[in-house]
């Protein structure tokens, strides 16, 4: 329990720029303060037998803090609940070490279920500023999911998620500064972009079409065999043509596909 308790102050000062010393770290961090009753709490509510004092605990801390944590959820050592206020994390959510976890997190439940109904944290997660991760779903070491993303499945190790749902961004292999959340690209602005280029390229071929200079080629592909083609727009006019190639008219995008099935989560 010693050790514990130590990591969870030493950590502040590898993760926070502003904490200057330990009396400013003891009564001015409530992530600490919430994470010192949590113990408390938790320790009781394990050994059993006493069914009110665990949850005044965690009540008082919320009062004091902002932070609300269920007695029973697990809580590993060296996590850092920075600024921390409107946190919530649920009674059977588990967070392992050296997590660090800004304002607004709420690692919840999806309904009333029974048993296990709250997320498990990895190692060295980093969750933003405001984000939702929600169920019994699994978060692998090393994540780092954005600010005010929602997450609703299990996610890898290694990986970024942003967006509502949250969708991978990185994998293994590309690091995120896990305090540089201005540095996370944009999903819905990238697919918005996409989808603005589909657009242009549309209106460009209804004027060639109007002007009648020459046959357009229009994207399409091939649903019983998945494979792209071209054709001009008098062919793909052809009922024939159609039901013999089973064809449907659209572009692929692979921005916008990783965008619809949740990128690979």
């Amino acid at each position: 329990m010693l050790s514990t308790l130590i990591a969870d102050f030493r950590i502040i000062f590898e993760r926070d720029p502003a904490a200057r010393n330990w009396l400013e770290v003891l009564f001015c961090y409530p992530g600490l303060q919430a994470l010192l009753l949590h113990r408390l709490a938790h320790w009781l509510h394990v050994i059993g037998g006493i069914p009110l004092i665990p949850r005044l605990i965690s009540h008082i801390a919320r009062f004091l803090t902002g932070i609300e944590i269920h007695p029973g959820a697990v809580i590993g050592q060296g996590v850092f609940i920075d600024h921390g206020m409107g946190v919530v994390i649920g009674e059977t959510a588990i967070v392992r070490d050296y997590t660090l976890i800004y304002q607004g997190v709420t690692l919840g439940g999806t309904g009333k279920e029974c048993g296990k109904r709250h997320p498990t944290l990895g190692e060295n997660v980093v969750v933003g500023a405001g984000a939702k991760v929600l169920g019994n779903i699994q978060i692998g070491n090393n994540v780092r999911i954005g600010a005010g993303s929602v997450v609703l499945r299990d996610v890898p190790a290694d990986c970024t998620v942003v967006g509502v749902p949250g969708r991978i961004i990185y994998r293994s292999g590309v690091r995120v500064n896990p305090l540089e959340h201005g540095s996370l690209p944009d999903a819905e602005a990238q697919v918005i972009r996409a989808l603005v280029d589909r657009l242009e390229q549309l209106e460009q071929q209804i004027q060639q079409l109007q002007q009648g200079q020459q046959k357009v080629l229009i994207p399409f592909v091939n649903s019983s065999l998945q494979t792209p083609h071209t054709c001009d727009s008098q062919t793909l006019n052809d009922q024939a043509f159609l039901e013999e190639t089973g064809i449907c008219c659209r572009l692929e995008n692979k921005v916008i596909e990783e965008f619809l099935d949740g990128s690979g989560i």
